[in-house]
């Protein structure tokens, strides 16, 4: 059904509305802004981040708590390194008192609270803390050993072969 073009009183050939390219390049750009804002909609939903923490007001509330605990690995002396090995993740710690048996280690991951991992390394006879891990995900992650007196962190890229320094305090 092809209309057919008209004649107009001066005598030029005028086409149809629909074979003008000036009206479809007026009604592209809010169908583009459309075609944008439906995309950007399903994005959001689909990759939605929660908060990294749900009871971010009590943890604002327990700081000092979190303090206290760096100042007692400082007082205590402690410091080491953790280090990832295929399947294995090993802990070094050095203090000037006596360390436990077992320790609590966390990794963060810094966007996605889901990610996060919780290992309980046990002491070995090497005098090292030793725990299977299953791979990360690539990128940079805090690593914190904890009991529930003291705690040290460090920062770590899972790409780097090279050990992480733990300290007191590290955020």
């Amino acid at each position: 059904m092809n209309a057919p073009a008209q004649e107009t009183k001066l005598g030029t050939v005028r086409n149809p509305w629909y074979r003008e390219p000036w009206p479809w390049i007026i009604m592209g750009g809010p169908a583009l802004v459309v075609v944008a804002g439906v995309t950007t909609a399903v994005i959001a939903f689909r990759g939605a981040d929660g908060l990294v923490a749900d009871d971010y007001y009590k943890q604002g509330l327990g700081i000092n708590r979190q303090i206290a605990r760096d100042r007692a690995a400082q007082d205590l002396g402690i410091a080491g390194e953790v280090r990832l090995l295929p399947g294995l993740v090993r802990v070094n710690l050095r203090a000037s008192a006596v360390l436990p048996d077992r320790v609590t280690l966390r990794f963060v991951h810094p966007a996605r609270a889901s990610e996060d991992r919780v290992v309980h390394p046990a002491r070995t006879a090497g005098g090292h803390w030793e725990a299977p891990l299953a791979a990360l995900p690539a990128g940079r992650w805090r690593v914190i050993v904890e009991t529930a007196q003291w705690r040290v962190a460090a920062r770590i890229d899972t790409a780097s072969p090279e050990a992480a320094a733990l300290s007191p305090g590290v955020r």
